[in-house]
């Protein structure tokens, strides 16, 4: 096997070819978009009527200026930021991005399970296939792998940077050195800026004398400009920002140093300041004077007119004035002291002796080596970094709207932080877990309108890289995946078709560049009652599906109709032959049921200006157990609740009461872990009463629905 150092040039020029690649097909017609699931307007429950009236929340704010939250492969995120799409008025963000932070997985053993907690038990499930996949994939040849997945992104980072741009790539020791090397030969060696070295704050390392290394304490930040005219910023830390319960012990007695004595801000000059003494070495009988009721000790004299104390003194219109008046009489200077006592620049101790306020700088200029600030902020990730951190950051490498991406963003501090800086923001994640907690985080902090996205037709550009030439070709294998038969290839016979005799059931599969909606449900019903003299029963098995699917099914209400999901991950375990014939084998293909959410009939009270409307949730109904990343027991838990308390599942819900039929605009939120409702963090409030603005005709009611395993659902209902 080839040295790591040997395949470095072979992994950088691959990567470069796909890069390459992808950036050629950004203006072809089948190129990768965004599709908008939410536009969301924060707006958190908090228990009682809300009323809509009055606000000004701008719903013609332009697409482009709002903040983007992205579900989904950033390689394929950073694919539609590139091409933009003119349809939907998303504009390129090729050279828009002014800094770039990102925080890519350390490690392939990490664990990436997440533990749920219900009212009545807890659940832990693994990630989603399609991550799983994604974690496979990045390590399945060790850190070969993992640098062929960074290479080609960080060549389309590069491309999203303006001139003005720098990266941060947050890295630690397992593959720092290797990554150093790629940012050399992508961003260019005279764009590198800094190697910073964040000081890890923990306290439990080992303490034996015999270790077979030495403890990792640091975590590295490589910094990378964008062009040669980039400067890095000449950043300050005011001392009493560091953070004390973190910093490491060496660097605390320099913070405590730094900090003797220091008593408090001063709130006029915001300047920091501690009490020195103002007893002065040597007699000096122009100075021997009362003060408060002391006179200077023996061999002694009281400060006054020092260049040190001019110095120590902020205040510099005072320090003139001190000079000038030093010929002033004994009683003029006592009269003076007086002024400054009142002032509060000279203050009695407590042992009954003057001291005089010194003010000192409190800051110190940033440096390559980062002590006093906490690596990880804690949350529900354990690898969430530091809010601090972030701010340091984003304050030294960006302006006021500048735009600020994170690509890797766990549980969204980047976005948090550089929403309360005044940044606009772009984050991306493949975690489905990540997002929820992304975007129940930015409503808890009243965030500005913000988008939530995911890769338009992720299916279709799994299916265009794939080795299967024709949908008829992908139908057959699924068909014989289900366990049915499909059709002979013949004129007259849809290739979507196949069959089950024992039962007399027509499978129908639809395509992946295709929404499944009551269309395709009626043309199924069709096939059923005529094809071939007829079938007992027909199953549809679907990529993607309208949003509505629940009401359609609803309306049809046909016993001999079944609606099934296809793995949204199946393309990706079909990349070869031989995993094809495992599939086969080992029959772990499971075709889920939809899950769906139901609300009950909307109650509207009608006013003369704004209507009442009431909104209930009525019923959620979950995937298969089977088709969900769980083990046996946890499936056996998750049943029981879905029998007996199913709404308790659901982690977010939000209301558009003024649905367009297009763009979910979500106007009201409620999740779990808001208190500010109902006191219980899990669990969401099932009810709410909406005071909205009177509309001419019908009103269009839109309930969108989480569960706690990030899958989401739809109702919409029509009223007067």
């Amino acid at each position: 096997m080839s040295s790591l150092i040997t395949e470095l040039p072979k992994i950088i020029e691959r990567g470069k070819k796909e890069a390459e690649r992808i950036l050629d097909n950004l203006s072809k017609k089948n190129k990768i978009t965004l599709q908008t699931n939410e536009l969301v307007l924060p707006t958190k429950a908090k228990g009682g009527l809300f009323s809509f009236t009055g606000q000004s929340v701008k719903e013609d704010v332009k697409k482009e200026l709002l903040n983007r939250l992205i579900y989904g492969d950033n390689l394929l995120t950073m694919q539609a930021l590139l091409a933009g799409d003119p349809q939907t008025g998303l504009p390129s963000m090729r050279g828009k991005i002014d800094l770039i932070y990102i925080d890519p997985p350390f490690d392939s053993k990490a664990d990436y399970r997440t533990k749920i907690h219900l009212p009545a038990t807890d659940i832990e499930a693994m990630p989603t296939v399609i991550e799983q996949h994604a974690y496979s994939d990045t390590w399945k040849n060790g850190t070969v792998s993992y640098l062929e997945m960074m290479v080609p992104r960080l060549m389309l980072m590069r491309e999203l940077l303006s001139e003005r741009g720098s990266i941060y790539v947050h890295i630690d020791w397992h593959v720092g050195h290797y990554i150093k090397v790629i940012m050399d030969e992508i961003f260019g060696k005279e764009n590198f800026r800094n190697e910073i070295i964040l000081e890890k704050t923990g306290k439990n390392y080992s303490e034996s004398e015999y270790m077979t290394v030495m403890p990792s304490r640091h975590d590295v930040l490589l910094l990378y400009a964008k062009t040669a005219v980039v400067k890095v910023l000449a950043g300050k830390m005011d001392i009493l920002d560091i953070d004390k319960e973190n910093a490491t012990r060496t660097h605390l007695k320099k913070y405590e140093a730094l900090v003797k004595d220091l008593k408090g801000m001063d709130e006029d000059s915001g300047g920091i300041y501690y009490w020195h003494s103002f007893i002065a070495p040597q007699s000096r009988p122009s100075m021997d004077y009362e003060l408060f009721g002391k006179k200077a000790p023996a061999g002694s004299h009281w400060y006054w007119v020092e260049e040190r104390t001019k110095r120590a003194i902020k205040n510099y219109e005072l320090s003139r004035e001190i000079e000038k008046n030093k010929d002033l009489s004994q009683e003029e200077k006592k009269e003076k002291q007086r002024e400054l006592v009142s002032e509060g620049i000279l203050i009695k101790s407590s042992s009954g002796m003057p001291l005089y306020k010194v003010y000192k700088d409190g800051s110190f200029l940033v440096g390559d080596v980062w002590f006093d600030i906490s690596t990880y902020g804690g949350g529900e990730f354990k690898t969430a970094k530091s809010p601090k951190l972030l701010k340091r950051i984003i304050e030294l490498s960006s302006e006021p709207n500048s735009i600020v991406a994170d690509l890797f963003a766990g549980s969204g501090t980047t976005g948090a932080v550089a929403e309360k800086l005044g940044r606009k923001w772009i984050m991306c994640d493949l975690g489905k877990p990540a997002c929820m907690v992304m975007r129940k985080r930015l409503i808890d902090q009243d965030a500005k309108p913000f988008l939530y996205q995911s890769i338009g037709d992720y299916q279709k550009e799994q299916f265009e890289k794939s080795a299967f030439r024709t949908i008829g070709d992908l139908s057959h294998v699924i068909i014989n995946l289900y366990g049915a038969l499909p059709f002979p290839l013949q004129d007259g016979v849809p290739n979507n078709l196949g069959y089950d005799k024992r039962t007399k059931t027509l499978i129908f599969v639809d395509s992946p560049s295709k929404m499944t909606g009551y269309n395709t449900l009626r043309k199924a019903q069709e096939l059923r009652a005529g094809f071939m003299g007829g079938w007992d029963k027909v199953v549809v098995l679907g990529w993607n599906f309208v949003t509505d699917i629940g009401k359609v099914l609803e309306n049809i209400k046909d016993d001999k109709l079944e609606v099934l999901v296809i793995p949204a991950d199946l393309l990706d375990q079909l990349k070869t032959k031989a995993s094809y014939e495992t599939l086969i084998k080992t029959g772990k293909i499971k075709f889920s049921s939809l899950q769906y959410v139901t609300i009950k009939p909307i109650k509207v009270k009608q006013g003369k200006e704004t209507d009442e409307v009431e909104v209930e949730l009525d019923n959620y109904t979950l995937l298969s157990p089977d088709a969900l990343p769980l083990d046996q027991k946890n499936k056996e838990k998750l049943e029981e609740v879905m029998g007996q308390d199913p709404l308790s599942l659901i982690e977010y819900w939000s209301i558009d009461p003024d649905y367009d039929g297009e763009t979910f605009r979500s106007k009201w939120q409620d999740y779990r872990q808001n208190t500010d409702n109902d006191g219980n963090q899990y669990r969401v409030i099932k009810k709410v009463k909406l005071e909205v603005p009177k509309v001419k005709g019908k009103r269009k009611v839109c309930v969108k629905a989480v569960d706690v395993f990030g899958f989401e659902s739809v109702a919409v209902q029509e009223i007067k």
